[in-house]
Protein backbone atom coordinates (compact mmCIF):
# COMPACT_ATOMS: atom_id res chain seq x y z
CA UNK A 1 0.00 0.00 0.00
CA UNK A 2 2.91 2.32 0.80
CA UNK A 3 4.54 1.64 -2.57
CA UNK A 4 1.34 2.48 -4.41
CA UNK A 5 1.03 5.77 -2.52
CA UNK A 6 4.62 6.68 -3.37
CA UNK A 7 4.03 6.12 -7.10
CA UNK A 8 0.82 8.17 -6.98
CA UNK A 9 2.53 11.03 -5.18
CA UNK A 10 5.52 11.09 -7.58
CA UNK A 11 3.82 13.19 -10.30
CA UNK A 12 2.57 15.64 -7.64
CA UNK A 13 6.16 16.11 -6.43
CA UNK A 14 7.23 17.00 -9.98
CA UNK A 15 4.58 19.72 -10.37
CA UNK A 16 6.57 22.48 -8.56
CA UNK A 17 9.66 21.55 -10.58
CA UNK A 18 7.71 21.79 -13.87
CA UNK A 19 6.15 25.08 -12.85
CA UNK A 20 9.57 26.42 -11.89
CA UNK A 21 10.98 25.53 -15.32
CA UNK A 22 8.00 27.23 -17.00
CA UNK A 23 8.52 30.38 -14.92
CA UNK A 24 12.22 30.45 -15.77
CA UNK A 25 11.49 29.94 -19.46
CA UNK A 26 8.87 32.68 -19.59
CA UNK A 27 11.12 35.01 -17.61
CA UNK A 28 13.95 34.48 -20.08
CA UNK A 29 11.58 35.09 -23.01
CA UNK A 30 10.28 38.26 -21.37
CA UNK A 31 13.82 39.56 -20.85
CA UNK A 32 14.72 38.80 -24.47
CA UNK A 33 11.54 40.52 -25.63
CA UNK A 34 12.34 43.65 -23.63
CA UNK A 35 15.92 43.72 -24.94
CA UNK A 36 14.65 43.33 -28.51
CA UNK A 37 11.88 45.93 -28.26
CA UNK A 38 13.81 48.56 -26.29
CA UNK A 39 15.72 49.95 -29.33
CA UNK A 40 12.45 50.09 -31.32
CA UNK A 41 10.77 51.95 -28.44
CA UNK A 42 13.60 54.50 -28.28
CA UNK A 43 13.54 54.80 -32.07
CA UNK A 44 9.82 55.61 -32.24
CA UNK A 45 9.68 57.88 -29.20
CA UNK A 46 12.70 59.86 -30.41
CA UNK A 47 10.96 60.44 -33.73
CA UNK A 48 7.98 62.06 -31.99
CA UNK A 49 9.81 64.45 -29.68
CA UNK A 50 11.29 67.89 -30.09
CA UNK A 51 15.04 68.35 -30.03
CA UNK A 52 14.87 70.00 -26.60
CA UNK A 53 12.73 67.24 -25.11
CA UNK A 54 14.95 64.54 -26.61
CA UNK A 55 17.98 66.07 -24.88
CA UNK A 56 16.08 66.53 -21.62
CA UNK A 57 14.15 63.23 -21.56
CA UNK A 58 15.67 60.69 -23.97
CA UNK A 59 14.10 57.57 -22.39
CA UNK A 60 10.59 58.63 -21.44
CA UNK A 61 7.45 58.98 -23.50
CA UNK A 62 6.96 62.28 -25.36
CA UNK A 63 5.06 64.93 -23.43
CA UNK A 64 3.75 66.19 -26.76
CA UNK A 65 3.52 63.78 -29.68
CA UNK A 66 4.96 65.67 -32.66
CA UNK A 67 3.52 63.79 -35.63
CA UNK A 68 4.66 66.73 -37.74
CA UNK A 69 8.20 65.30 -37.56
CA UNK A 70 7.07 62.44 -39.79
CA UNK A 71 5.53 64.86 -42.29
CA UNK A 72 8.62 67.05 -42.35
CA UNK A 73 10.93 64.07 -42.77
CA UNK A 74 8.73 62.74 -45.59
CA UNK A 75 8.80 66.00 -47.54
CA UNK A 76 12.31 67.25 -46.77
CA UNK A 77 14.05 63.90 -47.18
CA UNK A 78 12.13 62.85 -50.31
CA UNK A 79 11.32 59.60 -48.55
CA UNK A 80 8.31 59.03 -50.79
CA UNK A 81 10.52 58.98 -53.90
CA UNK A 82 12.96 56.68 -52.11
CA UNK A 83 10.20 54.26 -51.15
CA UNK A 84 8.89 54.20 -54.72
CA UNK A 85 12.38 53.47 -56.08
CA UNK A 86 12.84 50.76 -53.46
CA UNK A 87 9.52 49.22 -54.45
CA UNK A 88 10.65 49.05 -58.10
CA UNK A 89 14.04 47.57 -57.19
CA UNK A 90 12.62 45.09 -54.70
CA UNK A 91 9.85 43.93 -57.07
CA UNK A 92 12.29 43.34 -59.93
CA UNK A 93 14.80 41.60 -57.66
CA UNK A 94 12.19 39.31 -56.09
CA UNK A 95 10.79 38.36 -59.49
CA UNK A 96 14.20 37.46 -60.92
CA UNK A 97 15.37 35.65 -57.79
CA UNK A 98 12.17 33.58 -57.57
CA UNK A 99 12.45 32.51 -61.22
CA UNK A 100 16.15 31.65 -61.01
CA UNK A 101 15.91 29.99 -57.59
CA UNK A 102 12.84 27.89 -58.45
CA UNK A 103 14.37 26.60 -61.69
CA UNK A 104 17.74 25.93 -60.10
CA UNK A 105 16.27 24.32 -56.99
CA UNK A 106 14.05 22.03 -59.07
CA UNK A 107 17.01 20.93 -61.19
CA UNK A 108 19.16 20.21 -58.13
CA UNK A 109 16.41 18.53 -56.09
CA UNK A 110 14.59 16.49 -58.76
CA UNK A 111 16.69 16.11 -61.93
CA UNK A 112 19.76 13.92 -62.24
CA UNK A 113 22.11 16.79 -62.97
CA UNK A 114 25.77 15.79 -63.53
CA UNK A 115 27.93 17.26 -60.79
CA UNK A 116 24.98 18.01 -58.53
CA UNK A 117 27.14 18.10 -55.41
CA UNK A 118 29.69 20.36 -57.09
CA UNK A 119 26.96 22.84 -57.98
CA UNK A 120 25.73 22.89 -54.39
CA UNK A 121 29.26 23.54 -53.10
CA UNK A 122 29.67 26.28 -55.69
CA UNK A 123 26.47 27.95 -54.54
CA UNK A 124 27.58 27.72 -50.92
CA UNK A 125 30.92 29.33 -51.75
CA UNK A 126 29.46 32.10 -53.91
CA UNK A 127 26.82 32.96 -51.31
CA UNK A 128 29.53 33.36 -48.66
CA UNK A 129 31.88 35.59 -50.70
CA UNK A 130 31.78 39.31 -49.78
CA UNK A 131 30.40 41.51 -52.52
CA UNK A 132 33.23 44.00 -51.94
CA UNK A 133 35.50 41.71 -53.99
CA UNK A 134 33.51 42.46 -57.14
CA UNK A 135 32.72 46.17 -56.75
CA UNK A 136 35.54 47.53 -58.93
CA UNK A 137 35.09 45.19 -61.95
CA UNK A 138 31.30 45.50 -61.67
CA UNK A 139 31.55 49.28 -61.62
CA UNK A 140 33.58 49.41 -64.86
CA UNK A 141 31.46 46.72 -66.53
CA UNK A 142 28.18 48.42 -65.63
CA UNK A 143 29.53 51.76 -66.86
CA UNK A 144 30.43 50.22 -70.24
CA UNK A 145 27.04 48.53 -70.52
CA UNK A 146 25.26 51.77 -69.57
CA UNK A 147 23.67 50.04 -66.58
CA UNK A 148 25.29 52.35 -64.03
CA UNK A 149 22.85 54.66 -62.23
CA UNK A 150 19.81 52.70 -63.40
CA UNK A 151 17.22 50.59 -61.61
CA UNK A 152 17.85 47.69 -63.98
CA UNK A 153 21.55 47.62 -63.19
CA UNK A 154 20.95 47.44 -59.45
CA UNK A 155 18.21 44.83 -59.89
CA UNK A 156 20.55 42.56 -61.86
CA UNK A 157 23.27 42.85 -59.21
CA UNK A 158 20.83 42.17 -56.39
CA UNK A 159 19.44 39.14 -58.20
CA UNK A 160 22.94 37.75 -58.78
CA UNK A 161 23.92 38.29 -55.14
CA UNK A 162 20.78 36.84 -53.54
CA UNK A 163 20.04 33.96 -55.96
CA UNK A 164 22.61 31.40 -54.61
CA UNK A 165 21.22 31.47 -51.06
CA UNK A 166 17.64 31.48 -52.35
CA UNK A 167 18.37 28.46 -54.56
CA UNK A 168 19.84 26.49 -51.67
CA UNK A 169 16.92 27.42 -49.41
CA UNK A 170 14.30 26.39 -51.95
CA UNK A 171 16.20 23.22 -52.87
CA UNK A 172 16.19 22.12 -49.22
CA UNK A 173 12.44 22.64 -49.17
CA UNK A 174 11.86 20.70 -52.42
CA UNK A 175 13.91 17.72 -51.26
CA UNK A 176 11.31 17.05 -48.58
CA UNK A 177 8.34 17.09 -50.98
CA UNK A 178 6.76 13.73 -51.90
CA UNK A 179 7.37 12.47 -55.45
CA UNK A 180 4.09 10.56 -55.87
CA UNK A 181 2.23 13.39 -57.62
CA UNK A 182 5.13 14.04 -59.95
CA UNK A 183 5.38 10.38 -60.95
CA UNK A 184 1.61 10.24 -61.53
CA UNK A 185 1.79 13.32 -63.74
CA UNK A 186 4.63 11.83 -65.79
CA UNK A 187 2.67 8.59 -66.24
CA UNK A 188 -0.23 10.68 -67.57
CA UNK A 189 2.11 12.15 -70.17
CA UNK A 190 2.98 15.49 -68.56
CA UNK A 191 6.23 17.09 -69.69
CA UNK A 192 8.96 18.04 -67.24
CA UNK A 193 8.01 21.71 -67.54
CA UNK A 194 4.38 20.87 -66.74
CA UNK A 195 5.43 18.81 -63.73
CA UNK A 196 7.57 21.70 -62.52
CA UNK A 197 4.96 24.43 -63.05
CA UNK A 198 1.72 22.64 -62.13
CA UNK A 199 2.78 19.99 -59.62
CA UNK A 200 5.98 20.94 -57.80
CA UNK A 201 5.64 24.72 -57.55
CA UNK A 202 2.14 24.68 -55.96
CA UNK A 203 3.48 22.32 -53.28
CA UNK A 204 6.62 24.43 -52.86
CA UNK A 205 4.62 27.64 -52.41
CA UNK A 206 5.54 28.12 -48.70
CA UNK A 207 9.23 27.80 -49.56
CA UNK A 208 8.89 30.21 -52.47
CA UNK A 209 7.10 32.70 -50.23
CA UNK A 210 9.96 32.42 -47.74
CA UNK A 211 12.46 33.08 -50.52
CA UNK A 212 10.42 36.09 -51.70
CA UNK A 213 10.15 37.59 -48.22
CA UNK A 214 13.83 36.99 -47.43
CA UNK A 215 14.87 38.55 -50.72
CA UNK A 216 12.56 41.49 -50.07
CA UNK A 217 14.17 42.18 -46.71
CA UNK A 218 17.71 41.83 -48.09
CA UNK A 219 17.09 43.98 -51.15
CA UNK A 220 15.18 46.67 -49.26
CA UNK A 221 17.82 47.02 -46.54
CA UNK A 222 20.85 46.72 -48.83
CA UNK A 223 22.99 49.86 -48.74
CA UNK A 224 26.50 49.32 -50.14
CA UNK A 225 25.46 48.40 -53.68
CA UNK A 226 22.74 51.05 -53.73
CA UNK A 227 25.08 53.88 -52.75
CA UNK A 228 27.76 52.63 -55.18
CA UNK A 229 25.68 52.07 -58.31
CA UNK A 230 22.97 54.74 -57.90
CA UNK A 231 23.93 58.43 -57.86
CA UNK A 232 20.97 60.39 -59.24
CA UNK A 233 18.56 61.70 -56.61
CA UNK A 234 15.51 60.57 -58.60
CA UNK A 235 16.75 56.94 -58.60
CA UNK A 236 17.90 56.67 -54.98
CA UNK A 237 16.25 53.84 -52.98
CA UNK A 238 15.05 54.40 -49.44
CA UNK A 239 18.31 53.28 -47.79
CA UNK A 240 20.41 55.75 -49.80
CA UNK A 241 17.81 58.50 -49.44
CA UNK A 242 17.91 58.07 -45.66
CA UNK A 243 21.71 58.26 -45.70
CA UNK A 244 21.63 61.43 -47.81
CA UNK A 245 18.98 62.92 -45.53
CA UNK A 246 21.08 62.09 -42.47
CA UNK A 247 24.08 63.92 -43.93
CA UNK A 248 22.00 67.07 -44.32
CA UNK A 249 20.42 66.87 -40.84
CA UNK A 250 23.27 65.54 -38.71
CA UNK A 251 22.20 67.63 -35.69
CA UNK A 252 18.45 67.07 -35.86
CA UNK A 253 18.17 63.57 -34.45
CA UNK A 254 14.37 63.68 -34.21
CA UNK A 255 13.97 64.15 -37.97
CA UNK A 256 16.55 61.43 -38.64
CA UNK A 257 14.63 59.07 -36.36
CA UNK A 258 11.36 60.04 -38.05
CA UNK A 259 12.79 59.26 -41.48
CA UNK A 260 14.08 55.94 -40.16
CA UNK A 261 10.66 55.03 -38.76
CA UNK A 262 9.05 55.72 -42.13
CA UNK A 263 11.64 53.57 -43.88
CA UNK A 264 11.36 50.68 -41.42
CA UNK A 265 7.54 50.65 -41.25
CA UNK A 266 6.84 48.80 -44.56
CA UNK A 267 9.15 45.90 -43.75
CA UNK A 268 7.90 45.59 -40.17
CA UNK A 269 4.29 45.48 -41.36
CA UNK A 270 5.13 42.97 -44.10
CA UNK A 271 6.92 40.68 -41.67
CA UNK A 272 4.13 40.87 -39.10
CA UNK A 273 1.57 40.02 -41.77
CA UNK A 274 3.54 37.07 -43.18
CA UNK A 275 5.54 35.91 -40.17
CA UNK A 276 3.68 32.62 -39.74
CA UNK A 277 4.22 31.52 -43.34
CA UNK A 278 7.78 32.81 -43.23
CA UNK A 279 8.66 30.76 -40.14
CA UNK A 280 6.87 27.70 -41.55
CA UNK A 281 8.92 27.97 -44.73
CA UNK A 282 12.20 28.35 -42.83
CA UNK A 283 11.38 25.37 -40.61
CA UNK A 284 10.32 23.17 -43.53
CA UNK A 285 13.41 24.01 -45.55
CA UNK A 286 15.65 23.29 -42.58
CA UNK A 287 14.05 19.88 -42.02
CA UNK A 288 14.01 18.96 -45.71
CA UNK A 289 17.40 17.32 -45.61
CA UNK A 290 20.16 17.48 -48.14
Amino acid sequence: MTAVTTRADAPAQNVPRIRGSHVARHTALAVLGIVSLAPLYLFVTSALKSQAELAENPLGLPREWLWSNLVEAWTTGRIGTGLMNSAIIVAGTVLLVCVVASCGAYALARLEVPGNGTVVVYLLVTSSLPIQLFLVPLFYLWARLQLYDTHLGLILIHAAVFSPFATLLLRSFMVGLPRDYENAARIDGASELTVFARVVMPMAWPGLLTVALTTTLLSYNEFLLAVTFIQSDEYLPASSALFQFRQGFTQDYTLIAAAGVIMAAPMILAFLALQRRFLEGITSSGLGGT
